[in-house]
């Protein structure tokens, strides 16, 4: 197919998906809409960095309403990594509670304080490698601090972006950190940041996991379908 076919059913495809977004009048995600926060209620967090890099390890395997709660729980008595470290461990746990892992995110983001201390001067990096380094920070927490904290180009790829892709046949990937170098490879950079914005709400509401709701998608006409029954 030619490059220019290619970057027409892109615009389509994006099209679409923004379209049925913006009818559903629904909130932000759950990390950009804790870093929201602090401009639409009291300026407590210091650092955009900071707080997306905490809400997105807090969101790991948690529903997005508690990733919120506990996020700004959290935030709020530590808006910065020397006052997360001065809470210890202990309290760190408690007010990331019931998020899941709340235990193994706690020490996680104590030794994360302290590197950024000693290494960063308090400050968050702008590397993926760096990023990669920090305890408990993959590829996908490290692309969104780079994407919505410092606005550089990146993929994040969860289950969601994984698993779309898949279906669609737009990847033929085992893991998510497959999809997110296949991506790069053949989605045109401007829609690399918000490919993770569209297509997690769109995998929990109707491309989902079991039984998606193939009759109502929007993009199906972009989709293979695979590993769906043709049926549906």
């Amino acid at each position: 197919m030619k490059s220019t076919e290619t970057d027409i059913q892109w615009k389509k495809i994006f099209s679409a998906l923004e379209k049925w977004r913006k009818s559903l009048g629904e909130t932000e995600p759950a990390v950009q809409e804790v870093a929201g926060f602090e401009e639409t209620r009291k300026p407590v967090f210091s650092e955009r960095p900071w707080v997306i890099l905490v809400s997105t390890i807090l969101s790991l395997r948690t529903k997005d309403d508690v990733t919120v709660r506990t996020s700004r729980a959290l935030l709020e008595k530590a808006p910065c990594p020397e006052k997360l470290l001065a809470l210890g461990i202990k309290k760190t746990a408690k007010l990331a509670y019931p998020a899941g892992f709340y235990k193994t995110k706690a020490e996680n983001l104590n030794k994360i304080a302290a590197i950024l201390l000693e290494q960063y001067k308090g400050k968050v990096p702008d590397d993926m490698e760096k990023l990669l380094e920090l305890p408990g920070v993959g590829r996908k927490t490290a692309n969104l601090v780079l994407t919505e904290a410092y606005g550089k180009p990146g993929i994040c790829v969860d289950i969601h972006v994984h698993r779309i892709s898949n279906r669609c046949g737009w990847v033929s990937t085992s893991a998510p950190e497959k999809t997110e170098m296949r991506l790069r490879e053949i989605l045109p950079k401007r829609y690399w940041i918000r490919i993770n914005y569209l297509l997690v709400l769109y995998g929990q509401r109707l491309c989902r996991p079991v039984s998606p709701f193939c009759s109502r998608c929007i993009i199906k006409s972009f989709c293979s379908r695979n590993g769906v029954e043709k049926s549906r």
